[in-house]
């Protein structure tokens, strides 16, 4: 579930919203180092800082999830969310998955906003991506049947971990993680009155992607290794950012 095996058309073409997000990513990235403006302006104007969101621009509550502070840190959330954002996309549909995306983040930033000191300063998408761990963390507690024992037992596992690095790790917004989390598994508590109940489960999104695709057993050894060593790299650094 967590393995990707499409390429770069399938990818964009199964989960649209994780693409546009991830392009959102590269593209701020970008301009802060291209010479178009002024190296500092988007993080003058979009960066989370406490004291101007008091004084008025609440778009600092959203637009810091886009932002990052270096090429490391936008490339292993932007990882992060290729490898765990595709099954939750399929699952809730593209229109709820952003959703819930944004509504972590923004939650996460409300948190930083409340409970950090006014001179405050930070940009990352670490509080969403912890949004979309605890919506998981919420289907295994409440929906059980949509989600294998194996991919339970991993969530859970990098979740515990996660959580353990964010107090070992130097400069990390702790507060963003820790209400990123909460606020995602918040949401995936919420009972949905629907008929087919969110339409896929998890097992189904596997399937649906492996009638898709190759099989990963088909799969040549060096794209597997490959794939294998981006995980854990791509673990290890979001681990590591803010």
């Amino acid at each position: 579930m967590f393995t990707r095996t499409e390429n770069v058309r399938e990818f964009i073409r199964f989960y649209p919203v994780v693409s546009i997000i991830v392009s959102i990513h590269l593209v701020l990235y970008l301009l802060t180092i291209l010479p178009i403006f002024p190296n500092y302006w988007f993080f003058e104007n979009l960066s989370g800082v406490n004291l101007y969101i008091m004084e008025g621009q609440f778009w600092r509550l959203i637009t810091p999830t886009f932002m990052h502070s270096g090429f490391s840190h936008m490339l292993f959330n932007s990882f992060s969310l290729v490898l765990f954002g595709p099954a939750l996309e399929r699952m809730l549909g593209g229109g709820r998955f952003l959703l819930v995306y944004l509504l972590s983040g923004l939650i996460a930033n409300v948190a930083t906003l409340l409970l950090e000191p006014l001179t405050y300063t930070h940009v990352g998408s670490s509080g969403a991506i912890f949004g979309l761990f605890g919506y998981y963390i919420a289907i295994i507690i409440f929906r059980k049947n949509m989600m294998t024992k194996q991919n339970s037992q991993i969530i859970i596992t990098l979740s515990v971990v996660s959580l353990i690095m964010t107090f070992l790790q130097p400069n990390i917004n702790i507060t963003a993680h820790l209400f990123g989390l909460l606020g995602g598994f918040l949401l995936g508590a919420i009972p949905y009155y629907n008929k087919k109940d969110l339409s896929d489960s998890i097992k189904g999104t596997a399937n649906w992607a492996n009638s898709r695709k190759k099989n990963l057993s088909f799969q040549s050894p060096v794209k597997v290794l490959v794939w294998a060593v981006i995980i854990i790299v791509a673990v290890l650094g979001f681990w590591s950012q803010k």
